[in-house]
């Protein structure tokens, strides 16, 4: 063991005297462009007279330079180009190269694996594993594609379980393409003899090839890839299908139809409800919920639109039975017949994939040249101990209540939680809404937030920010939630619990699991930009993959998914996430595209906020919403907006004009200079605009202006 640690000692000592050296005499002077090209003739002729010795000298340089990870291969490599030439500098350096990291390798490993694995043994399991599996084709796509310098590679290799000779072969073959781009770069550079030489072809070329060697590399790596996937699996002669699509909602439906429309052959299976979540438990009865819940709240508010008094009966059940119908109102726009009619064939039953080219539905094999998932997603059940005995409602199992619940505790304050624990309340219920964090709807600024609490405060819902579940109880035949706040423990009694706490991506039981597809930490498919999942072939979209769980944003990704699936390789499109709208149906809406403050800062950018209170403007007065605000960010000292939230009523339809300008790149000046009708709630947009203006009128332009008036009224 002494041995050992005197053994890495002196290799250390070595090392850093070798490089302490380098710096301390300034060797790297000889290693930049200036001074190779003021000596090159002198190479030249050296190497003219003393062929061997110069190629040995270099290549000794060359191994050391990188052995010791110092700055200068790359101009070393245009060097060995411009004196050496194409042939015998590629060889020369391919080997110098592939040597000398392999030296940098054995010298992390002799001196820092064993500490390092032994310290980090848990963490770097996983890692181990992976290196051992398929660490030839990380090195190698790393080699080709440096997302890494290539002097932290071979350091971070050495602290891996890969053994050296396959380093070596590795590195070898990874190198070699981007060696004789350089060299190839090098040589044409050393043949330049005039100012005119610079637009010679070969020199034009050697530029361009270093221009697109990584694009080239890239669509390299992701052919290597695409064939090592699939070669395990015989790839049929001919398909049944161009697509076969797993999924009925929304980003389903979208990817077939559009599929159907370019004349594809397409088969949907659905194995529960045409529609997916979005028609069936999601958006569509939410909303219909909303709507009843906002009418007899209007009925309530009687004296603010001049009535003396309103009274509305109603029974509980029959607005469940509302909801039902407005769902079978619109079943027709996402049936088997509506679709089949489009040109797609439609199996309700399970699926299972069994091959990239393969999935089994009513026990028949069929084929397809690419496989679309679009699975959904289901509300997240959180393990609390207790749970299973008290009994729960999802978003998914709400619509199925008859019976009014007279206290019903809501799990989770964002979206979904505040719409539907606003809904309870004005229907009748007392409504406990129990929010982990410090404010509801956690995603969005603090002052947004707060006026959302303010009118559930308003409402009667009792708004328990800042509490932690714990655990659920029975006590005499009462159900008990057990919260944590601020150190102590609350009790907080219910008849009906509702969980809100997000959604989990049905990744599960047909067929991905067996196949490796992979999957995120956060639980879903992962997607590359052109939404492929490890496999090349099989697509995904929707709230499976993520990253945003709303029905618009999966109709957006199946225009990807259905475009990037039969016309790929010839034409294919990366997912446009730049612009991604969204609301809450509270009341007030909360609506917002893009960036807000909270995550500005976040990312570090900078920004001017522009304010309009709705309060403020006419048409709100005259509906007696008179609240509300719209806030946009912008860029300092420019009309281009970074993000906009408006909150008031109908603000999920006002913030479309700012989306449409953010996509299309017209700032507050455009809106600014656009008609808007009076009196409408849009004219906010307007207005906002108009802060923005005063906000950054020209001070100084305009004491010149005055000063012109002045004149033309003749005063002294």
């Amino acid at each position: 063991m002494k041995k050992g640690l005197n053994s890495r000692s002196l290799v250390v000592l070595i090392v850093v005297l070798l490089i302490a050296a380098f710096f301390v005499f300034d060797l790297g002077q000889y290693l930049t462009l200036d001074y190779i090209k003021s000596q090159r003739q002198s190479f030249l002729d050296f190497y003219a007279q003393n062929r061997f010795a110069t190629l040995a000298i270099y290549f000794a340089i060359y191994v050391a330079v990188t052995a010791l990870s110092l700055p200068g291969a790359t101009v070393m490599t245009l060097a060995g180009g411009a004196v050496f030439g194409l042939a015998t500098g590629l060889l020369l350096i391919s080997f110098a190269s592939t040597i000398g990291a392999t030296l940098a390798f054995v010298i992390s490993r002799f001196v820092l694996r064993d500490t390092v694995q032994s310290r980090f043994r848990d963490k770097l399991k996983a890692i181990n594993a992976g290196v051992e599996k398929e660490g030839d084709f990380y090195l190698f796509t790393l080699r080709l594609i440096p997302l890494f310098p290539f002097f932290v590679i071979n350091l971070v290799m050495g602290l891996t379980p890969m053994k050296t000779w396959r380093f070596y072969l590795v590195s070898q073959i990874g190198m070699l393409p981007g060696t004789a781009v350089f060299v190839n770069a090098g040589s044409q550079l050393g043949a330049l003899e005039s100012a005119s030489g610079i637009l010679s072809p070969g020199l034009i070329l050697s530029f361009a090839l270093l221009g697109v060697f990584p694009l080239l590399a890239k669509k390299l790596v992701s052919f290597i890839k695409s064939r090592k996937i699939l070669k395990q699996y015989p790839k049929p002669k001919s398909f049944d299908y161009n697509i076969v699509v797993i999924g009925g909602g929304s980003a389903g439906l979208v990817s077939a139809y559009i599929a159907a429309a370019v004349k594809a052959k397409v088969l949907l299976i659905e194995k529960h409800k045409m529609g997916g979540d979005c028609l069936n438990t999601g958006c569509v009865p939410s909303k219909a919920l909303i709507r009843s819940a906002k009418m007899l709240h209007y009925a309530k508010r009687a004296e603010d639109f001049g009535f003396r008094k309103t009274t509305v009966e109603f029974e509980f059940s029959e607005i469940m039975e509302r909801v039902q119908h407005v769902i079978k109102q619109i079943e027709p726009h996402d049936s088997v017949e509506r679709y089949t009619k489009l040109g797609v064939e439609v199996i309700q039953s399970e699926a299972k994939i069994i091959s990239p080219y393969e999935v089994e539905v009513e026990g028949k094999t069929v084929t397809a040249k690419n496989i679309v998932v679009a699975t959904g997603a289901r509300p997240a059940v959180p393990p609390i101990p207790g749970l299973e005995a008290v009994g729960y409602l999802t978003s998914d199992t709400v619509w199925h209540l008859r019976e009014h619940p007279r206290r019903l505790v809501v799990l989770g304050g964002g979206p979904i939680g505040c719409e539907l624990a606003q809904s309870f309340q004005r229907l009748g219920s007392n409504v406990t809404l129990i929010q982990r964090g410090a404010q509801l709807l956690p995603r969005e600024d603090t002052e947004i937030a707060k006026m959302v609490e303010t009118r559930f405060n308003e409402d009667g819902i009792d708004v328990r920010t800042g509490h932690a579940a714990l655990r659920f109880e029975m006590s005499d035949g009462q159900r008990v939630l057990i919260c944590k706040h601020k150190g102590a423990e609350v009790r907080i009694e219910f008849d009906q619990l509702l969980l809100a706490l997000g959604r989990k991506a049905n990744v599960q039981g047909f067929g991905l699991e067996d196949l490796n597809v992979g999957i995120a930490a956060q639980g879903t498919i992962e997607a590359d930009e052109f939404l492929r999942t490890n496999y090349p072939n099989i697509y995904v979209c929707g709230d499976v993959t993520g990253p945003y769980q709303f029905t618009h944003t999966a109709a957006h990704q199946a225009w990807y998914v259905a475009v990037n699936a039969l016309f790929s390789p010839f034409k294919r499109f990366r997912v446009d996430y730049s612009v991604i709208p969204w609301a809450t149906f509270t009341d007030p809406e909360v609506a917002r595209v893009g960036l807000n403050e909270l995550e500005a800062k976040e990312k570090n950018i900078a920004y001017e906020v522009s304010t309009y209170g709705i309060d403020d403007l006419d048409r709100a007065i005259a509906d007696s919403e008179a609240h509300g605000l719209v806030k946009v960010l912008t860029m300092p000292g420019k009309d281009k907006i970074l993000g906009v939230t408006i909150v008031g009523n109908h603000a999920g339809d006002l913030i479309a004009e700012f989306v449409m300008a953010m996509k299309h790149g017209l700032g507050l000046n455009k809106i600014l200079s656009t008609i808007h009708i009076y009196p409408t709630m849009a004219e906010s947009n307007k207005y906002v605009a108009g802060v923005w203006k005063r906000q950054h009128k020209p001070e100084a332009l305009l004491r010149w202006v005055a000063r012109f008036h002045t004149w033309r009224r003749g005063s002294p």
